[in-house]
């Protein structure tokens, strides 16, 4: 499939004066994903605490939307879901499953990915920041999915650390020797990497349009940001409970989280920093020119973390919303989501569209011009645009592998979640209606026995099973 696909593309654009012709109507994209962001955890959704004005900033210029969701609750597989266009019943990756010797389980090579169609239809790609689909070489090596460029951590696991000991550029192992093997912190890896970012958009600006893929480790534990005029303005502002925890020295794991003696100061300065890095985004969007023929998404791969001493309570980070990150209650899954596309999307609107990762992908096939396989996904273009009619789903679905199994359906006002599903499917169902009861508080599922049924079914319907990783024993 892939293989007709590039010929296809390859025939159609080869003529130079159609590409020109092409790349003028055509935006460059920037997708920033923050890593285990709170729907509630910036300014523009409600946070009281934490100073996030670059990214206020950019929902006053563009479109904030207030529901829409993640691929599901953790990482790869919400990743899997962007990239793909599929639900989270369809795609390929379905969880986090780590390989030897660094890496996750790859994404299939037979996986058409939105960074092929972009890469394929003249758009210049790179990823900077958290891959988790596949070691270098594999089939799920970034550069075997789309990416001309990558640099950051290839392995999830390993983006635990902020110091860590190697990164990767492309296909090159980059050793930080200043951390000297997880025993010193001297090179910041977010900051390492948001400088690679800005380098991709000096590249490419003016010269092809581009695709910049930003997946942040920030705000992921372990809690730890340098001892900057950020954490400074942070420290000493909130009574703290020190976090114990995997100190970097001669014994620390690759894969664990340092102690923190200022656990909410560090996490209030993680998310700081993560606007910091939107700033400049677009601060040298607006250097170069192209400001204004670059289309810009902010989200985060999924609800706020409690490991490594973070505390969403204190800080309101789902929203008030039920649950975080491994819940497929609204904290879990529903995310920040903001557009800015000066003089294309409205500015300072609010859009209740109620969409999801997998409309990604024909949001940006649309833009690029290109026609692609059907997904789950429903472009958004009408609904940026303010043009047209804006197609709608009949329901959203989500599936999570572990803590028992759980799926969640979404269907108008009505959301069930089933739990403890991984035996043959037989779990509980909870329905709660979202338009009454955002926050789920109560289940009304005996009460409603018909509804209970029709999204039982439509989670039975969505589910199709994965020989590699399987939901039910």
């Amino acid at each position: 499939m892939k293989t007709i696909f590039r010929l296809l593309v390859f025939i159609f654009f080869l003529h130079p004066a159609v590409e020109a012709q092409r790349n003028a109507n055509r935006p460059n994209i920037v997708l920033i994903l923050a890593d285990d962001l709170g729907y509630g955890d910036i300014g523009a959704y409600g946070q009281k605490i934490i100073r996030t004005p670059n990214l206020d900033r950019l929902a006053q210029d563009g479109m904030r939307f207030t529901q829409f969701y993640a691929g599901t609750t953790v990482c790869a597989p919400s990743r899997s879901v962007l990239l793909s266009g599929y639900h989270s019943g369809h795609s390929f990756i379905r969880g986090n499953k780590g390989v030897q010797p660094e890496g996750q389980y790859p994404i299939a090579d037979s996986v058409l990915t939105f960074a092929e169609v972009l890469k394929k239809s003249g758009y210049a790609t790179g990823a900077f920041g958290k891959w988790g689909l596949g070691p270098v070489g594999s089939e799920g090596d970034p550069l075997k999915q789309g990416f001309d460029r990558f640099y950051g951590y290839n392995c999830q696991s390993l983006a635990h650390r902020y110091y860590p000991n190697h990164l990767w550029d492309n296909d090159r192992k980059v050793v930080l020797t200043e951390n000297a093997n997880l025993t010193a912190t001297k090179i910041y890896a977010p900051d390492l990497i948001q400088a690679e970012a800005l380098k991709f958009i000096d590249q490419h600006a003016g010269k092809e349009p581009f695709f910049l893929f930003v997946p942040s480790i920030l705000p992921h534990a372990e809690l730890l940001v340098p001892d900057d005029e950020i954490f400074q303005s942070y420290k000493g502002k909130f009574e703290e409970t020190p976090h114990k925890g995997e100190d970097y020295g001669p014994n620390a794991r690759p894969g664990g989280y340092t102690s923190q003696e200022y656990p909410r100061a560090s996490f209030a300065s993680m998310v700081t920093r993560l606007d910091k890095h939107v700033g400049e985004i677009v601060a040298k969007l607006k250097e170069k020119g192209i400001d204004k023929n670059t289309l810009i998404i902010f989200s985060s791969d999924n609800g706020p973390h409690i490991e490594g001493g973070a505390d969403p309570v204190f800080f309101n980070s789902s929203g008030g919303f039920r649950g975080t990150k491994r819940d497929l209650y609204e904290g879990g899954i529903r995310v920040p989501f903001i557009v800015s596309w000066p003089g294309v999307v409205r500015a300072g609107s609010v859009n209740g569209y109620v969409g999801a990762f997998w409309d990604i992908f024909p949001t940006f096939a649309e833009l690029a011009g290109v026609n692609v396989p059907k997904t789950d996904g429903i472009s958004i273009v009408n609904t940026l645009k303010g043009k047209g009619r804006q197609a709608q789903h009949e329901y959203l679905y989500w599936e999570f592998h572990e803590q028992g199994g759980k799926q969640a359906v979404l269907k108008g006002d009505w959301k069930a979640v089933k739990l403890d599903v991984k035996k043959n499917g037989a779990g509980r169902i909870e329905l709660y209606n979202l338009k009454n009861d955002p926050s789920e508080t109560t289940n009304v599922a005996d009460k409603h026995p018909k509804i209970v049924a029709e999204l039982d079914t439509l989670i039975r319907k969505s589910h199709t099973p994965s020989a590699v990783f399987p939901l039910f024993e």
